[in-house]
C-alpha cells in the first residue's frame, strides 16, 4: 500500500515479475464498460514491442490491469506472459485496475469514471474524496456529489431492494406526493431526475403526472392513508428536447452497474450500443458547424433512420415487458 497526497492508502502491486501460462488468468473487473477494444488490442498485437507486465490478483487469477495487453499476447499466439501479482482485497484490486487506467494506456471514459468512483465510494466509504478523484481522474469537487447521492440512498430507511436489485419504497405513497410537488416547483424537471431525487421509477413518476394533468390524486385511491394533501398548482411546462446529458449520465451509470449486463456477453454489447449513442450534448453543438453543407442532407436523414430505429426497439422492449407482466 501507499498513500496519495491526501494521506489516504492506496494498492500498489509488487515489484517481482512472473511468466505465467495465459490459460490460468481469467477476465478481471474490469472498470471498461464495454470490454476490451479490439482495435487496439490488434494495433498492440501487431507492433511487436514487449508488452509490459500486467497485474494479476493473485488469490483469484483474474487480470487486474492489462486486458488489452492480454489479448495481444493471445493474438500473437503466445502462451505464457510477465504478470506481477497483487495480493489485497478484490476491492482494493478493483481500485488498483481503476488507477492503472487511468494512468497509462487506453484512457477510460468521463462515464466509466464516474460509474468506478460510485463503487469506489461504496467500498471505501473513509476515503476522502480528493482520494477517490486521484485514482478515478475526476474532480474532488465531482466525487463530493456522487457521494452526496450515495449517502442519501442508503440513509432512505422506507425503502427495500427488490429481487432484481432495484430499490423501492415500502410505501410510495409519500413519495409520489413529493414528486408531485418537485412537478409544480420545477416545471421542466425530467421525470428520470424526479425520480432519482424521490426514490420512485420513472415510470411511477409519468404516471404521477399524468394523474396531475387529469386534476386526479398523485396517489391511487387504494395507496392512500390519510385525506390527501391539496393538488399543488401546475404550470405549464416548457417544451423539452428529450432527456438532457445529465439524465442519460444518470441512466446509464445505473445500467452499467447492473450485473445481468455487466457479466453477459450480450449486456457488455448493448452497453456499447447505449454508450456510443449518448452523444454529449457539447459535442453535438460542437459538430453541428462541421458537417460540410454537401453532407448536411444525408447525415440528417442517416440519423433520422437510426433514431426510428431504436424507437421500434424500445416500442418491441416495451411490449415484450408487457406482455410477461
Amino acid at each position: 500500500m501507499c498513500a496519495d497526497v491526501s494521506g489516504q492508502p492506496t494498492p500498489r502491486a509488487p515489484e517481482g515479475v512472473v511468466r505465467v501460462s495465459i490459460g490460468a488468468l481469467s477476465a478481471g473487473d474490469s472498470p471498461r464498460l464495454c470490454g476490451a477494444d479490439d482495435e487496439y488490442c490488434r494495433v498492440l498485437a501487431e507492433s511487436g514491442a514487449e508488452l509490459p507486465p500486467i497485474v494479476v490478483h493473485q488469490a483469484t487469477m483474474r487480470v487486474v490491469d492489462g486486458a488489452h495487453r492480454l489479448r495481444a499476447a493471445e493474438l500473437r499466439g503466445d502462451t505464457d506472459i510477465a504478470v506481477r501479482f497483487f495480493s489485497g482485497s478484490p476491492q482494493d484490486a478493483y481500485v488498483l485496475a481503476v488507477r492503472a487506467n487511468t494512468t497509462h494506456g487506453l484512457p477510460l471514459t468521463r462515464m466509466e469514471r464516474t460509474v468506478a468512483a460510485d463503487r469506489i465510494i461504496a467500498s471505501h466509504p473513509q476515503w476522502s474524496d480528493r482520494s477517490i478523484a486521484a485514482v478515478t481522474g475526476l474532480s474532488a469537487r465531482t466525487v463530493a456529489a456522487l457521494r452526496r447521492r450515495s449517502s442519501d440512498a442508503i440513509a432512505r430507511s422506507d425503502n427495500r431492494i427488490g429481487r432484481d436489485g432495484r430499490v423501492r419504497p415500502v410505501n410510495s405513497a409519500e413519495s409520489r406526493r413529493m414528486a408531485s410537488e418537485l412537478m409544480a416547483s420545477d416545471p421542466n424537471a425530467s421525470l428520470r431526475q424526479i425520480a432519482r431525487l424521490v426514490g420512485l421509477s420513472p415510470t411511477t413518476v409519468l404516471d404521477v403526472r399524468r394523474r396531475l394533468d387529469r386534476g386526479d390524486d398523485p396517489v391511487p385511491a387504494g395507496r392512500r392513508k390519510a385525506p390527501g394533501r391539496p393538488l399543488p398548482h401546475r404550470t405549464e411546462r416548457r417544451p423539452r428536447g428529450g432527456a438532457g446529458h445529465d439524465d442519460l449520465d444518470v441512466l446509464l451509470r445505473s445500467l452499467a452497474r447492473d450485473p445481468a449486463l455487466r457479466f453477459t456477453e450480450a449486456g457488455r454489447l448493448l452497453l456499447r450500443w447505449l454508450h456510443r449513442q449518448a452523444v454529449d450534448t457539447e459535442e453535438q453543438i460542437r459538430l453541428l458547424d462541421d458537417v460540410p453543407a454537401h453532407c448536411v442532407e444525408p447525415v440528417a436523414e442517416l440519423i433520422r433512420r437510426c433514431a426510428e430505429r431504436w424507437l421500434d426497439f424500445a416500442d418491441q422492449l416495451e411490449q415484450r415487458m408487457s406482455r410477461t407482466a
